[in-house]
């Protein structure tokens, strides 16, 4: 079965109700590293809740696991070779601080389709929009950015203009540079905010995937150099972190130090990550938006 370009952009998604806890709000930034240093009080904001239980915050791109609608495009009924499918970019809008713990919906649906031709793949973007239950209030919009290298060609149908441009980079030094080493687990502990896939658990599955060991999931990697902006430029005041955009540039490994370099513009960080041990860029053309 190949895209149906038409019903693919029509698709009809469920509205996802999901409920999550101070814990869970703990555990997704274990999953990024945070609280490796136990006596800085800035990362400790975010894995412990304080004697009142009001000192937990959420780490901004914790956006990317709340209302997740799943591994959908593995439904036959989409047409799309799943297993050739390449997370490109990934985008978080946050227009309000989001809570330690809450009960939120995510309505997702298709907002772009471009075919690049017969072999060469599609881009598909997919947009979740996260509202609190209670309220209506729109917390996050969060935006994904997928190539389908085993569907091109398709012909009419696809969406008009183009796929996103990638963030442009600053050609001088950096204003900064942070290196975060993450933990060997770490990928084991992310997963547990989710993302269930074996690929960054199961030895076998990542070497049939042609890895010598399970990856890191990408967002886990955004949420790593989303860390590094709030502990180098923002003195973890999340408060003014109001988006991030990524685009992945290769795998990362658990295990891997991270450095981050920061180029801040106005109320703009542009930022570049590599895995300093291989000498691998694993984001690049990443910015995160402030106020």
């Amino acid at each position: 079965m190949s895209i149906n370009p038409s019903e693919l952009l029509a698709r009809r998604f469920p509205v996802i109700e999901h409920t999550f806890s101070q814990r869970d709000t703990q555990l997704y930034a274990l999953g990024l590293g945070v609280g490796a240093d136990p006596l800085d009080a800035g990362q400790l904001r975010y894995v412990y809740e304080g004697k009142d239980g009001q000192m937990l915050r959420a780490v901004p791109t914790m956006a990317n696991v709340l209302a997740y609608p799943g591994f959908w495009a593995r439904e036959p009924d989409t047409g799309i070779t799943w297993q050739k499918i390449l997370h490109a970019e990934q985008e978080i809008r946050i227009h309000t601080p989001l809570p330690a713990s809450g009960r939120v919906t995510g309505a997702t649906r298709i907002t772009g389709l471009w075919d690049k031709g017969e072999g060469k793949g599609a881009f598909l973007q997919q947009t979740r929009e996260i509202t609190d239950a209670e309220t209506g209030r729109l917390l996050a919009t969060v935006v994904q950015l997928s190539l389908l290298r085993g569907d091109g060609g398709f012909g009419q149908g696809s969406s008009a203009g183009s796929p996103p441009a990638p963030h442009a980079m600053p050609e001088d030094e950096p204003d900064f540079v942070c290196n975060l080493t993450t933990p060997a687990q770490l990928a084991l502990i992310y997963r547990l905010s989710g993302d269930l896939n074996p690929l960054h658990a199961d030895p076998a599955v990542a070497a049939a995937a042609g890895f010598a060991r399970p990856i890191l999931h990408g967002m886990a990697l955004m949420g790593v150099a989303a860390h590094a902006v709030l502990r180098t430029v923002l003195a973890y005041d999340d408060t003014h972190f109001t988006g991030m955009r990524v685009r992945f540039t290769a795998p990362a490994l658990p295990g891997d130090t991270l450095r981050t370099e920061m180029w801040v513009r106005g109320s703009t960080v542009s930022l570049r990550t590599t895995a300093v041990e291989r000498g691998v860029v694993v984001l690049n053309n990443a910015r995160v938006d402030l106020t």
